[in-house]
């Protein structure tokens, strides 16, 4: 097992920015899924929620361009615009001292700001699918020099919305660009699909019984009917001190609803979901990681990846319509080996979920108890 950075074979000055951006130790993903990318072969890396995969794949990837050349060599593809502007974070810090120019092509932004940035020739392109295929389109992007394409989130990226537009982007790129998946849950229909675009990849996965993340403490609360659910909310609100709390719902007309009770109330919180620009979404992301606020009320837009250091509780106001998203959910606290609560509000007839939760997960949801306070923070 390499326990540093320093024997991953990675180049000096890509080093210099890691270190210097707080990373001390690879993590277990970063520790497997940096020698392959370093091979050049196709990777399919599934790792927990909050393990380092942003890392492994943006150190990956850094390392591997020739810096001698100014021409597209990498990109980089994640489902949400949070996500995107989060690798390109973390890309640009650790790329500190290195000469490489690193640009974000992403939607519901302006066109000619996509294009403009394209003109620099980029060497790492940071996207979101369908701003990427349009810019390829309009010939505003080659991708003949291209050696790394990554899928960040795959699971959600070749699900339904997205699966025509990567096979598109895909028939662009050349014969032999190394294709890499990352995602914390890999469903048996995404792997199978996989064999469609690429060639006898590696694969690190895990089983889904390991996929819980540890260090975070799960509970319901039955809260008998749906309109109870907010004096549920501003209850546990009264009674206990929150640092930083996510709370999801399914859909943007419960966002609204919460959104504007809680405003009433004077209470500090930011909100996003899909139909936002993206300056917006932003500035609301930024607010909430900055601390402006203490609640973010989100839809599932913002259950992946996402890293908000003081996060100590999230709030499934509604229980999510699927398994999967659940463990993308609850890992935004806990994440790398910090604690974190999760609670889960239901009705009478949700307890079955919260079982085939338990069971799909091999886990513990427990009733929330009466000294809910001695386990946040």
């Amino acid at each position: 097992m390499n326990n540093n950075f320093d024997d991953l074979n990675i180049n000096d000055n890509l080093l210099r920015g890691i270190y210097a951006y707080g990373f001390e130790k690879p993590s277990n993903i970063q520790t497997k899924a940096i020698p392959i990318i370093n091979t050049g072969k196709d990777l399919i890396a599934q790792s927990q929620s909050g393990t380092g995969k942003t890392g492994a794949f943006s150190i990956g990837v850094l390392n591997n361009i020739d810096l001698e050349k100014k021409e597209t060599q990498a990109i980089i593809i994640s489902p949400t615009h949070e996500l995107a502007e989060q690798t390109y974070e973390v890309m640009t810090n650790i790329s500190n001292y290195m000469d490489i120019n690193i640009k974000k092509v992403i939607g519901k932004t302006n066109v000619n700001d996509s294009k403009r940035e394209l003109e620099s020739n980029p060497q790492v392109i940071i996207a979101t699918p369908g701003r990427l295929l349009d810019m390829i389109n309009r010939k505003y992007l080659f991708t003949n020099s291209v050696k790394q394409f990554v899928l960040d989130e795959a699971d959600e990226i070749l699900s339904i919305g997205f699966m025509d537009t990567i096979y598109n982007i895909i028939k662009f790129l050349p014969q032999e660009t190394q294709i890499c998946l990352f995602s914390a849950t890999m469903p048996g229909e995404i792997l199978q699909l996989t064999d469609r675009f690429m060639n006898n990849s590696e694969k690190i996965l895990i089983d889904k019984e390991n996929l819980t993340l540890e260090g975070i403490k799960q509970f319901y609360l039955n809260c008998n009917i749906y309109k109870w659910k907010y004096d549920v909310l501003i209850d546990l609100y009264e009674s206990i001190t929150i640092n930083q709390c996510i709370i999801y719902v399914n859909t943007k007309n419960i966002l609204t609803y919460l959104v504007d009770k809680l405003l009433e109330k004077n209470f500090p919180i930011s909100y996003i979901h899909g139909e936002l620009s993206s300056q917006d979404r932003k500035k609301n992301l930024n607010d909430f990681k900055s601390g402006n606020t203490r609640i973010l009320i989100s839809t599932d837009l913002l259950s992946r990846g996402i890293d908000i250091q003081q996060l100590s509780l999230v709030i499934n106001f509604d229980l999510p319509k699927n398994k999967e998203t659940y463990i993308h959910r609850i890992g935004r606290s806990g994440r790398y080996g910090r604690k974190g609560t999760t609670i889960n509000f239901v009705l009478n007839e949700e307890i079955n979920d919260i079982k085939d939760l338990e069971k799909f997960y091999n886990t513990t949801i427990e009733e929330m108890p009466e000294n809910i306070c001695d386990y946040i923070n």
